[in-house]
């Protein structure tokens, strides 16, 4: 199997085809780049800007390219010697607009009798044989089951007929097509519903809350490989080289999938979209590993002071008006609203299954089965489980939900024998839901209101986790070293909260916890009186993301607080706190604020820019390989997406790419600086890759020998400053030394010559707060 050094994340859009993408390789390429790694490429839903909502397996997308696109890109991968790597969505299909997905567009026109019934994943008995299809809007629905703004089209030249809600035209079956919309739609293999109705009463399987991303049943055999056709294609003609498997969790049998795949590719390179929480292990799959937001986790947490947890706790307790969050409580309770409300239906669905399962007899199961089952998934710890291994997350989850509800123990003793037994069908798919619950329990709402120190409110991670120390950091990259050496390492992608150097700026507050409480006062007397907390929560990406501009901080304002979902709401905005937010936000980036949240800036400015260096530094050196998300080599404040997707600036980064190839001295600039150390540390582990073999910690010896992390990959070495601030508090690295395996060593950032043994800090991270070491050759 052909590995990557490293990747390069590319967005292809209408704005940025693959054609574009090929006209970039050559300057990827100098930068250091080994692998392009390219967004979905498949047929989307027209304008779709991220292609997760892939509507045809059947064809790269023209809009993106198409055939000949993905030919030109490999085409001049190959001459410069890189490999490709392609996002695919196994999942679901986007069925926003059902005239757009051939498949979707057939299923609803001949129902349950459908040769492509088989591809979605549908409870056609729970729908009394047909499928909910929950758009219809307040003012257009009756609850007889009328809907207003239902016209029934004109037969085409062909005879067929469809009716149109608006701008959605659906499929009309033939023979049922006359007389009124409504008595034509009550013929129909769907129904329409209102849009609510989606939370309790959906009856086909979708991406999280996401209704118009309908789940696919790729473990079928036929299924998958009708969905899988093009994909073997570009492995048949070599113009791909490995996958990056999007929400594997979502899959009935990931494993399974993973050992077609590799068939299919002929075992080719293949990473999964895998979130583990501490401590969790990734599954012996037919995978390199995940795509990296476990090492993120654990990057941002070395460099994160561990003295603050208190003092930023008492912040977040003092703008609540009392205690402070317990995080384990306030995650089972979004994890409970979320199963009880926009996935409602999934837990409903569950209960039918356990209802039909033939553990009961003739008693049946307990009337509150799907009380027990929601409880359940709002207790689970992990995002699932891959039965019949990890029997011990349902054992957890069931304490604690029978510790958080003791009138529901016998039941949920009772569901344990059928939700742990991997033959039930109630089991499967109690294992693709706890993920859903789990995704938009925590990523999309809990991380919204806890605002102790958002840097740590990252996928991936558990944000009761503030720091962790050298020792744990070196254990943890020893244990990859030896498992998963082939794994992806991520600092920003399309799915994190915050950009790297975003949490590179509010990791610094970690060490300034006073001056930051004292910036939060002075800008509070702009903030609205309710909600608080939250307001601490979005200052911080404010200040994370300075200079932002004003409209992409109120959008960052408008989505976080919204998916907070406490005071204001996506399906119920409360107009006068977000009149409030967004004068907050205006307040702020005016005078006299401004001035204020600068100085902060200033005060640590020199603790920022460790910060960025020091962590891309850790990044690009652990075990596994780093992907540069687009743009990254530059300093990357996005915030959520859409934010996190805009348009690379490629004059500036092929600029900053010029003034990166000269050595670093004492008046460095930190994007240069930034990019010199993406570029010498790219082009190293493609050129040596035999210096990342191994991973042996170095130890510092002296009085500030904590602000040190420092490792050798075997003829590669790094040396970061962590705690950057209160190093230069305490007067700086005096006579702290760490110890160079013997030979010589030279520095890549400075071109600064050195040889073995013992080396005081100061005079080798006299010029930046980082270096980068490998053999003098």
């Amino acid at each position: 199997m052909h590995a990557p050094q490293s990747t390069y994340r590319l967005q292809i859009s209408e704005d940025f085809t693959l054609a574009d993408a090929a006209g970039r390789l050559e300057a990827l390429a100098d930068l250091g780049v080994d692998w392009v790694y390219l967004s979905p490429i498949l047929e989307a839903e027209h304008g779709s800007n991220h292609g997760y909502d892939v509507v045809s397996h059947a064809r790269v997308d023209p809009s993106r390219g198409g055939e000949a696109g993905l030919e030109a890109l490999a085409a001049e991968a190959r001459r410069l010697g890189m490999g490709v790597l392609v996002d695919i969505v196994p999942n679901h299909m986007g069925v926003a607009v059902p005239e757009h997905n051939e498949w979707w567009w057939q299923l609803l026109r001949e129902g349950r009798e459908s040769p492509i019934a088989d591809a979605f994943d549908v409870d056609w008995d729970a729908g009394g044989g047909k499928l909910l299809l929950p758009i219809v809007g307040d003012d257009d629905w009756s609850e007889d089951g009328t809907v207003a703004h239902l016209e029934l089209e004109p037969a085409g030249a062909d005879g067929s007929q469809a009716l149109r809600y608006w701008d959605t035209r659906l499929p009309v079956a033939p023979g049922t097509g006359d007389g009124t919309a409504q008595e034509v739609l009550a013929r129909q293999h769907y129904r329409l519903g209102h849009w609510k109705q989606g939370n309790d009463q959906l009856n086909y399987r979708r991406f999280f809350a996401v209704t118009t991303l309908a789940a696919v049943r790729v473990e079928v055999p036929e299924v998958f490989e009708a969905t899988h056709a093009e994909i073997a294609r570009w492995f048949d003609e070599r113009l791909v080289q490995g996958l990056r498997v999007d929400h594997p969790d979502g899959l009935r049998d990931p494993a399974g999938y993973l050992e077609d795949l590799d068939r299919l590719t002929g075992g080719a390179f293949v990473l999964v979209e895998k979130i583990l929480e501490p401590g969790e292990e990734l599954p012996r799959w037919a995978t390199a590993g995940t795509t990296g937001y476990d090492t993120l986790g654990v990057i941002d947490r070395v460099l994160t002071d561990a003295s603050a947890a208190d003092a930023l706790h008492g912040i977040d307790a003092r703008l609540r008006g009392g205690e402070g969050v317990d995080w384990a409580e306030l995650t089972h309770g979004t994890k409970r609203g979320i199963a009880d409300g926009i996935l409602r239906a999934e837990v409903l669905r569950l209960e039918r299954e356990v209802q039909a399962s033939d553990a009961w007899g003739s008693q049946g199961a307990p009337a509150d089965a799907a009380d027990a089952i929601a409880e359940l998934l709002a207790c689970f710890p992990v995002y699932r489980s891959y039965l019949p291994e990890g029997l011990e997350h349902l054992g957890e989850a069931a304490e604690r939900a029978k510790a958080h509800r003791p009138d529901l123990a016998d039941t949920i003793d009772a569901l344990l024998p059928v939700l742990g037994n991997a033959r039930q069908p109630a089991a499967l798919r109690f294992q693709q839901t706890s993920g859903m619950v789990m995704a938009k329990g925590v990523e999309d709402t809990a991380f919204y209101r806890y605002s102790r120190l958002t840097s740590l409110n990252e996928v991936g991670g558990d944000p009761d986790v503030f720091a962790i120390p050298v020792p744990d950091f070196h254990a943890f990259m020893g244990r990859r070293q030896a498992e998963w050496p082939l794994a992806m390492n991520a600092m920003s992608t399309h799915d994190t909260k915050r950009g790297e150097d975003v949490r590179a700026r509010i990791t610094t507050i970690a060490e300034v916890p006073s001056s930051w409480e004292a910036l939060l006062d002075r800008l509070l007397v702009f903030a609205p009186n309710r909600g608080r907390d939250f307001v601490n929560l979005l200052l911080q990406a404010v200040v994370g993301a300075w200079p932002a501009s004003e409209d992409r901080l109120l959008a960052y304002m408008e989505k976080a607080s919204r998916e907070a979902d406490a005071i204001t709401h996506w399906t119920a905005p409360d107009e006068a706190f977000e009149r409030d937010l967004a004068e907050l936000v205006r307040s702020v980036m005016a005078e006299p604020a401004s001035r204020d949240v600068e100085a902060f800036l200033a005060e640590t400015e020199q603790g920022f820019r460790a910060n960025v260096l020091a962590a891309k530094l850790l990044n690009l050196m652990i075990p596994g390989f780093p992907d540069v998300y687009q743009g990254s080599e530059a300093l990357e404040q996005s915030l959520v997406d859409p934010d996190n997707r805009r348009p690379i600036d490629w004059e500036r980064m092929d600029a900053l790419r010029q003034a990166a190839r000269a050595p670093l001295s004492g008046d460095w600039e930190l994007e240069v600086a930034k990019t010199r150390l993406v570029r010498e540390a790219l082009r190293l582990r493609r050129e040596h890759p035999e210096r990342f073999e191994a991973y042996t910690p170095l130890l510092a010896r002296g009085e500030a020998a904590e602000h040190v992390v420092a490792f050798d990959r075997g003829g590669a070495i790094a040396i970061a400053t962590r705690l950057p601030i209160g190093l230069a508090e305490r007067g700086g690295w005096g006579d702290t030394a760490i110890q160079l395996p013997e030979g010589h060593w030279r520095d890549l950032l400075t071109s600064k010559e050195l040889r073995g043994g013992e080396v005081r800090l100061r005079d080798l991270l006299g010029t930046l707060p980082v270096a980068l070491l490998t053999r003098g050759d």
